[in-house]
């Protein structure tokens, strides 16, 4: 038995031993909280403080503002300008229902536009803008500012939107911009990076192309908060940077001109430089104003515009295919030439019609062109040479010339989504995707510009550039930048090709290949004799200036002015026997049975330097309807050229 003693001593050791035990956990938990509190003022500092920013400050961006659009002048085609605008914070709100109670007194806010807006306001977070109004008038604007005392939450603001002052002259070329879509969000990096609400995007054209260069960087506005989030104070502003500006080569006055010419005809027009390949204007008739989907297009005005039968929303100039008709011929003929299938002093009888092969090929003219060699062909445009021209050249040789003068492909490539390449085609097309063999008399057809044929307006003034250049390659482009070749470059290099051939001194084609550098655009020859590049020309100077030309009413005297040129009407519906045998005037012929007229040119005649395309989709004959409307074009197109010639100067000035 223990002691009392002894009992009293183990009772002693055993407080002392949870003492110990007791103040070592005090020890280890007061080391911890030490160790806590340094980690957090020390070590942690800047990251707290970073979070505590965070709760306390909040960033609202704002919307980048837009590069602005040039014409060749420097004239503003597609701009910002100042709109007025409403919009609310709904975390500054106490009641918002009665907000927009109060809001629809003042403004006029329908029962539709309220839903929208209270549906807006649950679909996002409480301290994201909300835009009541984009575009208030300067009353409402006022009358908001005014009452803005009783508006909670409200805040006018002074913002900037897209602005298209030429209206509908350039709706096809720039496209137009509208709110960005969920699918605009997904396809486009930049897009949802830089999205805030009202953003607006390009939908078409180069409004759509450019948008990563058009579209800026956002605005920041930084604000301190308090604990429930409500604004206090601007701590600072950051200002975006604004988007690009594009300066495009096209001359604002000849575009509208275009306009004009176009006004109550479905078609296209189109004007090239035949060297730089600059295009001078691109119009697509009929149009609508841009300006309309701005703030969301009304029903009626989007209903108008959808349902119009000649299609408004289609760019005939680079998505319209059609039949080029006889616009074609003269390709025709230097194919014929090149491939030494005739001279120009072979001859065909022309009655009127020619029996091949058990069918009836037809000549435009009933009674017929007599006794014609090729340039009487080319002038007067006569059918029964070119079925016989064709027949002999076959359709695979017309389609290598064709598609180097640049029928059936792109015109610019990826510049527009929209663009098609249209179809020059061949033995091996038909048998690839039709499953059929060539049949000659597709052949003929053909070789006036018929059948499977489909090319664009801007393909065919390509081609008439190409073959006024002389026969050389260009490369047509909507945007002037100073990093393009000048003028007297793209001539000399055009001369040198004159030069590279397998017959001439190797150490001049060494110097050519010292002149070409690599990357560079080469403008190679398309022809493997110039000289029957110049016949070609002539007669179609002929076919627009002699008295028996197919444009002869529409030729202008004056030097200055005088062109060349080649008519084309092509069918869109077979004609019957019996209808050739009434012979009715265009306007006895339903509208959509009508042909379309075309015609191409190029001018001045002597120093050539500008190729158009008129296109007048069922407007019947090119001489009639094409070629009138090319006379008055031309001729602006001239009178411009000085001033024109004064910017590109000053221009490689500055380089």
């Amino acid at each position: 038995m223990f002691s009392e003693g002894d009992s009293n001593v183990r009772k002693f050791n055993t407080i002392n031993r949870r003492v110990f035990i007791l103040a070592i956990a005090k020890g280890i938990v007061f080391t911890g909280i030490v160790a806590r509190l340094f980690t957090l003022q020390i070590s942690d500092n800047k990251k707290y403080l970073t979070l505590s920013d965070k709760n306390r400050l909040r960033e609202w961006r704002l919307p980048p503002i837009r590069g602005e659009f040039k014409d060749y002048f420097g004239n503003t085609i597609a701009g910002n300008t100042k709109v007025y605008q409403l919009h609310v914070i709904p975390e500054q709100v106490e009641n918002f229902k009665n907000l927009m109670i109060r809001l629809k007194n003042i403004l006029p806010l329908s029962n539709k536009e309220f839903s929208k807006i209270i549906r807006k306001k649950n679909q996002q977070k409480p301290w994201e803008t909300l835009i009541i109004s984009e575009n208030l008038n300067w009353d409402q604007f006022s009358k908001v500012n005014f009452y803005l005392h009783e508006l909670s939450g409200a805040k006018p603001v002074l913002s900037v939107a897209r602005s298209y002052p030429f209206k509908e002259n350039y709706t096809h070329v720039l496209g137009y911009v509208a709110q960005a879509s969920e699918n605009d969000l997904l396809n486009n990096e930049n897009i949802k990076n830089k999205h805030v609400p009202g953003l607006r995007v390009g939908k078409t054209g180069l409004e759509k192309s450019l948008e990563n260069d058009l579209i800026g960087t956002n605005g920041v506005q930084r604000y301190e908060v308090n604990a429930f989030g409500k604004r206090i104070k601007q701590v600072n502003f950051q200002k975006g940077d604004k988007g690009k500006e594009v300066k495009l080569t096209l001359d604002t006055e000849v575009q509208k001109l275009c306009n004009e010419l176009l006004a109550d005809k479905a078609g296209s027009i189109s004007v090239m430089d035949i060297y730089t390949g600059g295009i001078i204007a691109m119009h697509s008739s009929p149009s609508f104003d841009p300006n309309l989907f701005l703030y969301g297009i009304s029903y009626k005005d989007w209903d108008s515009i959808k349902n119009n039968p000649n299609k408004p929303l289609i760019n005939k100039t680079i998505s319209g295919l059609y039949s080029p008709g006889s616009t074609i011929k003269p390709i025709v003929a230097l194919s014929a030439l090149e491939n030494n299938v005739i001279s120009p002093k072979f001859k065909v009888r022309c009655t009127g019609k020619t029996e091949m092969y058990g069918q009836t090929y037809h000549c435009w003219k009933k009674k017929g062109h007599g006794i014609v060699d090729l340039r009487g062909a080319i002038i007067q445009s006569c059918d029964t040479y070119f079925y016989e021209m064709s027949r002999r050249l076959g359709v695979d040789r017309l389609q290598v010339t064709a598609s180097r003068f640049g029928l059936g492909n792109k015109v610019f490539n990826d510049l527009y989504n929209e663009e098609k390449s249209g179809l020059f085609p061949s033995t091996n097309w038909k048998k690839a995707n039709l499953g059929q063999g060539w049949v000659l008399g597709e052949t003929l057809i053909t070789g006036i510009g018929q059948g499977y044929i489909q090319t664009t307006p801007l393909q065919l003034c390509l081609m008439t550039a190409q073959l006024a250049n002389g026969g050389f390659k260009i490369y047509p482009t909507l945007i002037s930048n100073n990093s393009q070749e000048s003028l007297e470059k793209i001539k000399y290099k055009m001369s040198q090709n004159l030069l590279i051939d397998e017959k001439y001194d190797s150490s001049i084609i060494r110097t050519a290949e010292e002149f070409f550098k690599p990357g560079e655009k080469d403008y190679k020859k398309l022809f493997r004799n110039q000289e029957n590049i110049k016949f070609v020309l002539e007669a179609m100077f002929a076919s627009t200036n002699q008295w028996n030309g197919t444009a002869y009413r529409s030729r202008i005297e004056d030097p200055k002015y005088q062109f060349a040129g080649k008519t084309g009407t092509a069918q869109v519906k077979k004609i019957t026997e019996k209808q050739r045998e009434l012979d009715l005037d265009t306007s006895q012929i339903p509208y959509e049975e009508r042909d379309h007229a075309w015609f191409v040119a190029f001018g001045p005649y002597k120093n050539p330097r500008y190729a158009i395309s008129v296109f007048v989709e069922h407007g019947g004959s090119g001489s009639k309807v094409a070629a009138p409307l090319a006379k008055k074009l031309i001729k602006k197109v001239i009178d411009r050229h000085e001033e024109r010639e004064k910017i590109r100067k000053r221009n490689l000035v500055n380089i």
